[in-house]
C-alpha cells in the first residue's frame, strides 16, 4: 500500500471534519481530509446557533460568504411547548453596535452549508480527497498512529499522522478504536419522521425565519423554514409510539400532521416536495449518546463521533463545530511543543462534555409538558450554574453560549460600548407585540443580552477582550487568537 504522511487525517467532512481540518491548517500543519461521499450531498439538521455563526465561523473566515448565501435569518425560536397554550417566542439578542450584528443564527440547507465549509478547509491548506472509505486506525505502541482506507477507485491507501480525529458521525466505524464503550440514554430514544414542502405558512415578522417546535400528544414537530418557500417539517415521536411512522411514510406522515393542528394549520397550502434530494420522506433514529471516552493517545472524536443529543434546540451543528474548535486548539497546541498531550485533550474533553451535559440535563426537564416556560427558565439557570436569572440563563443554553469562555462570552465591560444599547433594550420592554415571552419586559434582558456569545464575542473584539478565566479549576484558557490553549496566569 502507498504510504502518506501527515501531522493530522480527519475522517469526515462535515461541520466537524472541515472545522477542525481548517483551524489545524491554519496554523500552518499539514492535514489531510477524507469524505466517503462527493459534495454537494443531503444531510439533515438545518438549524443554526449563534455561536457557530458569528464565533466559530468567523474564526474560519467564512462570515461573508455565509452572509451572501440567502439563508433565510433566525432571530430566535417559536414554541408551543408546555402548558402555556398559545406559543411563545425567545429572541437572541437585542440590537446595539456590538450584538446588534450578531444577534441571529441562519436556517441553511445543510447540503450547500457544509459544501461551504469544505471548500474553505481547501482554501486553508487542507488536502481534502472525496469519495474515499476509511475502513481502520492503524496503531503501534498503544498509540493510534494512522489509518487505512480506500479510494474512489477501489484502491486501498494507508496514512501515517501524528492525529486521527474521527468525525464521521453516528454512523462512524472507528469510534470504538477510541476504547471505552458508547452508552445510549433511556429517556431520548426517539425516531424522527421528515421531509419537506412547498408554500407552506409563515410565523409573522420579524420571526419568519424562526424555528417553530410544537409539542402534540405523540412527541413533537419542527418546523424549519429553508428558503422563502421551502420547509423542512419532521414529527418526532418516543419509542414506544414507533408504529406511528412504521407502514406507508405518506400515510404516516400526514396522520402525524392531522393530530397537530398547528402544524395543520401551516400546512393546509403546502404541497410536499416528491423529487430530487428533497423529495424522499426519511425516518431517523434520534437516539443520544455518548462515548465514555472521547479520545487516546493519537485519536480524538469530535461530532456526532463522541455524543449526541435530541434535536430539539438544534444543537447538533453547534456541538460538532464547538468540539472540532476544542479539539484545534488541543492539537496546534501540541503540535508547537507548548503542552503535552494528556493536558491539552483532558481540557478538551471536559469542556466538550461539559457542554453536552448541560444541553442533556436541560432537555430532561423541557419534556415535562405540565409546566410553563418560566420553570424551563428556572431549570436552565440550574443545569448551566449561572449566577444571573432564569431568562437569560435559557437564552445562554440554547444560543450555544453558556459555557462562559471567553471565547464565547464578552467581558462585562463590553456594554459600556454601546450607547444604544440599554435604549434598544427599553423600546423592546415597551413594546406590546404579543408574539414575545412577557418577561422579556424585564431588567434581566439587559444582563443577558450584554453577555452575546462566547466566540462571537472573542471575534468581535480581538485582542482588546478581556483576559478569560479557566472554566474548571486548574484548567487551561484560549490564547487572544483563539486558536491554542494556555495556561491559566492570574494577572
Amino acid at each position: 500500500m502507498p504510504l502518506e504522511e501527515f501531522d493530522v487525517v480527519v475522517a469526515g467532512g462535515g461541520p466537524s471534519g472541515s472545522t477542525v481540518a481548517a483551524l489545524v491548517a491554519m496554523q500552518g500543519h499539514r492535514v489531510l481530509l477524507l469524505e466517503k461521499e462527493v459534495f454537494p450531498r443531503y444531510q439533515i439538521g438545518e438549524s443554526l446557533l449563534p455561536a457557530t455563526v458569528h464565533g466559530v465561523c468567523k474564526l474560519l473566515g467564512i462570515s461573508e460568504e455565509l452572509a451572501g448565501a440567502g439563508f433565510p435569518v433566525k432571530r430566535g425560536g417559536t414554541f408551543r411547548w408546555g402548558a402555556r397554550p398559545e406559543p411563545w417566542t425567545f429572541s437572541f439578542a437585542v440590537s446595539s453596535k456590538l450584538t446588534g450584528p450578531t444577534s441571529f443564527a441562519y436556517q441553511v440547507e445543510r447540503a450547500r452549508f457544509d459544501e461551504i465549509l469544505l471548500t474553505n478547509a481547501k482554501r486553508r491548506g487542507v488536502e481534502v480527497r472525496e469519495g474515499c472509505s476509511v475502513a481502520a486506525v492503524t496503531e503501534s505502541d498503544d498509540r493510534v498512529d494512522g489509518l487505512r482506507y480506500t479510494d474512489a477507485d477501489g484502491n486501498e491507501h494507508e496514512v501515517r499522522a501524528r492525529f486521527v480525529i474521527d468525525a464521521s458521525g453516528n454512523k462512524s466505524r472507528l469510534h470504538s478504536s477510541v476504547g471505552g464503550t458508547r452508552n445510549y440514554s433511556e429517556f431520548f430514544r426517539s425516531l424522527a419522521l421528515f421531509g419537506y414542502f412547498e408554500n407552506g405558512k409563515r410565523l409573522p415578522a420579524p420571526n419568519s425565519g424562526n424555528i417553530l417546535s410544537v409539542a402534540f400528544d405523540s412527541g413533537w414537530f419542527w418546523y424549519i423554514p429553508l428558503s422563502d418557500t421551502m420547509t423542512s417539517v419532521g414529527a418526532v415521536v418516543r419509542r414506544e409510539m414507533a408504529e406511528k411512522v412504521q407502514g406507508d411514510r405518506e400515510k404516516a406522515l400526514a396522520a402525524l400532521i392531522a393530530e397537530c393542528p398547528l402544524i395543520a394549520e401551516y400546512l393546509a397550502d403546502a404541497t410536499r416536495i416528491t423529487t430530487g434530494r428533497y423529495g424522499e420522506l426519511r425516518i431517523r433514529k434520534d437516539y443520544s449518546y455518548h462515548e465514555t471516552s472521547f479520545w487516546r493517545p493519537g485519536m480524538i472524536l469530535v461530532g456526532d463521533a463522541a455524543c449526541f443529543v435530541d434535536p430539539v434546540f438544534s444543537s447538533g451543528v453547534h456541538l460538532a463545530t464547538y468540539s472540532a474548535l476544542l479539539a484545534a486548539r488541543s492539537i496546534n497546541s501540541i503540535l508547537a511543543d507548548d503542552l503535552d498531550e494528556k493536558t491539552a485533550l483532558t481540557e478538551f474533553e471536559a469542556r466538550y462534555r461539559r457542554e453536552y451535559g448541560v444541553f442533556y440535563e436541560f432537555l430532561v426537564s423541557f419534556y415535562e409538558m405540565n409546566v410553563n416556560e418560566e420553570s424551563y427558565f428556572w431549570k436552565a439557570k440550574k443545569v448551566t450554574n449561572n449566577e444571573h436569572g432564569g431568562l437569560e440563563s435559557f437564552v445562554e443554553l440554547v444560543g450555544g453560549v453558556s459555557s462562559g469562555e471567553a471565547a464565547l462570552t464578552p467581558a462585562a465591560r463590553v456594554a459600556g460600548h454601546s450607547a444604544e444599547f440599554a435604549a434598544a433594550v427599553d423600546r423592546m420592554a415597551d413594546s406590546e407585540d404579543g408574539n414575545m415571552v412577557p418577561l422579556f419586559k424585564s431588567q434581566v434582558v439587559k444582563q443577558v443580552m450584554q453577555e452575546g456569545g462566547q466566540v462571537q464575542m472573542s471575534a468581535v473584539l480581538g485582542d482588546d477582550a478581556e483576559p478569560e478565566l479557566p472554566l474548571f479549576p486548574g484548567g487551561l484558557v484560549a490564547s487572544p487568537d483563539g486558536m491554542k490553549w494556555l495556561p491559566y496566569r492570574p494577572a
